[in-house]
């Protein structure tokens, strides 16, 4: 199941991503109260002069799967109140991720409000520090040339990006515009890797919320150290997570993964669009958001945890695999799961109650990676470390980076910066030495120490000349490591008491 597209054109993706899916949160405005109207993105001038669409949803669908329509909503009050905290929260950010990273946590698995995802997601993810570290550095990608094979891919694939949702209606519109910089920029912020097919519906999502540098900026974060190697050439690290998902599901739910094992179902066929595009073809609209809210909070154990219920609600009793006899009608359920599991109260609850940690994640992962190893194959060799979380995340951003690293690609060119004055030195204070006792006696409180000191090397006397009655006691002979006389030898060492 192929979702790459790679440096030849002709051979894009193997699965096409439906075009009828559309993932959108629209830029809510600040007046959640207010539902009659639409987003932002519903504005004529910003859709290249289409007329406004009255019966857009709350999140800027006019149709398709993901239109809500009137969906029952937070009471007003409770959002206000909701907001009132988060700006407190993204105020004190600094201290609040590090002291206060649980209520933070605890919070997004309630929700963020729709009007506070644009400021909220880039803090979580780190985006916010990049984009300060590197100013204008998304304007010198995008002004880039880029790569025309897959400037090519990116343009053939724009349209296929939530066309029901009002952003993405024309391509005259800023939506597909901005869709189109942000991948563009993204192929030439890391050429070895290009574009991939999946990383259009995240990047759509994140402009749903915010300007394109943020987009930009937070889909760097996602792909560098939220889900390092998803969007390699030969998708190693998917393959290795789907191990990894398989050896989870086996603790979670053992009927399941004999039923799977039993059918020769392999993780790959059903888990790739999941995690390469973060459910954002899955599960619907209000669920997905609240899933990217506990993503960003606290790391890839979210997705997999969302995947093990999946598979335990689909394939976990007798009753539900009843109809599943065989490949082709498991892989059929699994794209079918009944809609009542994917509410967003009801998915989000359980998926908090699963005791899958980021330790048991990165065991897990290690134990598959030998496992490769000892198979013959290479494990994938990731450029940066997955990060579990915002906290971790925010104290990678924290961490000064090494001497020997760029801030920046080796394409950018840094800014001009001012001489830096050499480093002062290093000021060492030795302590005074400690008079010593003549007579060698250890501090103490008229105690009795057992000392054991290295004597003075035996004196051997010369050879004597001549015989006579004693000749042979001044005569000096090898005994073992040391030289000793016959008669006047010392021991090596002696033992003193005080």
């Amino acid at each position: 199941m192929e979702l790459r597209v790679g440096p030849p054109p002709s051979s894009l993706a193997a699965v096409p991503l439906p075009p009828s899916d559309s993932l959108s949160s629209g830029l809510d405005s600040l007046s959640l109260a207010a539902d009659g109207g639409s987003s932002l993105g519903s504005d004529s001038e910003i859709n290249g002069g289409e007329a406004s669409l009255p019966n857009a949803d709350r999140y800027g669908f006019v149709g398709g799967s993901n239109f809500t329509g009137e969906a029952a909503r937070i009471p007003a009050e409770v959002i206000r109140e909701r907001e009132k905290k988060w700006l407190e929260t993204e105020q004190n950010w600094e201290r609040s991720i590090t002291r206060r990273y649980k209520k933070i946590m605890l919070r997004c698995r309630k929700g963020i409000p729709s009007s506070m995802r644009s400021r909220i997601w880039p803090l979580l993810c780190g985006a916010k520090s990049r984009m300060l570290q590197n100013k204008n550095i998304f304007k010198v990608l995008d002004e880039s040339a880029g790569d025309r094979q897959w400037l090519e891919a990116i343009e053939k694939d724009l349209h296929r990006q939530f066309p029901f949702h009002e952003m993405f209606l024309s391509r005259e519109g800023t939506g597909q515009q901005d869709l189109y910089r942000v991948l563009k920029a993204y192929t030439v912020y890391k050429p070895e890797e290009g574009y991939c097919q999946a990383q259009g519906p995240l990047a759509a999502v994140l402009l749903m919320q915010m300007p394109a540098e943020e987009a930009f900026w937070c889909l760097v974060q996602i792909c560098e150290h939220y889900v390092p190697g998803y969007y390699s050439q030969g998708l190693e690290a998917v393959h290795l997570d789907g191990q990894v998902l398989d050896a989870l599901l086996k603790k979670v739910s053992p009927g399941t993964h004999r039923h799977l094992r039993k059918h020769e179902v392999d993780p790959v066929m059903y888990m790739t669009e999941w995690f390469m595009c973060l459910y954002t073809r899955t599960l619907p609209w209000a669920t997905m958001l609240r899933v990217w809210d506990m993503f960003l909070s606290e790391g890839v154990k979210v997705i997999f945890r969302v995947a093990l219920f999946l598979l335990k609600v689909t394939l976990g009793s007798a009753d539900k695999l009843k109809d599943c006899q065989g490949l082709v009608e498991t892989l059929e359920r699994l794209r079918n799961i009944p809609q009542h599991y994917l509410q967003d109260d009801i998915l989000i609850r359980e998926v908090s109650e699963l005791g899958i940690t980021d330790a048991a994640i990165d065991r897990e992962t290690s134990r598959q990676r030998k496992k490769m190893a000892k198979a013959g194959r290479s494990p994938p060799h990731l450029a940066t470390t997955r990060l579990h979380g915002a906290r971790a995340v925010s104290e990678s951003v924290r961490r000064p980076p090494p001497l020997d690293t760029h801030p920046l690609p080796l394409f950018v060119p840094s800014p001009a910066a001012a001489p830096r004055s050499p480093p002062a030195p290093a000021v060492l204070v030795s302590p005074p030495a400690a008079a010593e006792d003549p007579r060698g006696k250890p501090a103490g409180r008229s105690r009795t120490f057992y000392v054991r000191r290295p004597s003075r090397p035996p004196q051997v006397p010369p050879r004597r000349e001549g015989g006579g009655g004693g000749g042979g006691q001044w005569v000096a002979e090898e005994e073992g490591r040391g030289v000793r006389s016959k008669r006047f030898s010392e021991p090596l060492c002696s033992d003193t008491y005080f």
